[in-house]
């Protein structure tokens, strides 16, 4: 696939977060392609080295290392992409993923917090930041990236989160609709991707985990009436199709991009 529509994003200012690696990585390079001035943040190192790649190609790309589990990472962020670039025009929250897998009983309440920071925050405060710009401004988008886990086996919090994204999502949109700011979702079902540079557990699996884990696939494949994983691609467009003009006209929707999997 890899479609590139030049000047799509031509003279808009694009924060996505998550964007050291995987569909962040993917979403931010594709944006600065399609002609978009594109801050990269991430709290790892990584998003560096994506930065430094992107402006030797002569791309629009700014790198900010910021914790956006917490709202004083995105307020920092927010300021320093608004003083780079002079405005903010459009932000994908992309942060967020399964850290354990496991049945419900399983998990420590110190996990199920972990779970809730990482997938349901983010989104939380970067929506939040960023409303005060768009207000000043008088129009913005926002994308946020849940999943078709919301109905799915062994990761009952980060599905809980990624329910918590899309209630955001329909809630935000009917409150500021007639601000001239859009916000919808992207549901994104099981996605082939290389190895994470920076893993969401640093402990290796158990056996016994690898054994849940297999099953969230099983049950992944299963419930896509494609029957098969989607690509980076595949998940990319959607999200820049709701990022850009052409969904001028849509706001508050989820849409799942799982092969026929709504979750």
């Amino acid at each position: 696939m890899d479609k590139i529509f030049p000047n799509r994003f031509k003279d808009k200012v694009v924060v996505v977060t998550g964007a050291g690696q995987g569909i962040g990585k993917n979403v931010a390079l594709r944006i600065c392609q399609e002609g978009g001035s594109v801050v990269f943040v991430d709290r790892a190192t990584t998003v560096e080295t994506v930065v430094s790649e992107a402006r030797f190609q002569g791309l629009k790309a700014l790198a900010v290392r910021a914790d956006l589990e917490k709202y004083e990472g995105f307020l920092n962020t927010f300021k320093t992409a608004h003083a780079f670039f002079g405005k903010i025009d459009i932000l994908i929250n992309n942060v967020g993923g399964t850290i354990w897998a496991k049945p419900y009983h399983e998990y420590q309440e110190t996990e199920i917090v972990a779970e809730i920071n990482r997938s349901l925050y983010p989104t939380m405060w970067g929506c939040r930041a960023i409303l005060p710009y768009f207000l000043a401004q008088k129009g913005g988008v926002i994308v946020n990236v849940s999943s078709i886990a919301t109905r799915g086996v062994n990761r009952v919090p980060y599905a809980a989160s990624k329910g918590g994204v899309n209630a955001l999502t329909a809630c935000l949109a009917l409150e500021y609709s007639e601000n001239n700011i859009r916000i919808n979702a992207i549901a994104t079902g099981g996605t082939e991707a290389p190895p994470r540079l920076v893993p969401r557990n640093e402990h290796p699996q158990t056996p016994q985990e690898k054994i849940w884990y297999q099953q969230i696939v099983n049950q992944t494949i299963q419930s896509a009436l494609m029957k098969r994983y989607g690509t980076m691609d595949e998940q990319v467009a959607a999200i820049l199709f709701l990022a850009s003009d052409e969904a001028s006209y849509i706001t508050g929707t989820v849409l799942p991009v799982g092969g026929g999997d709504l979750g």
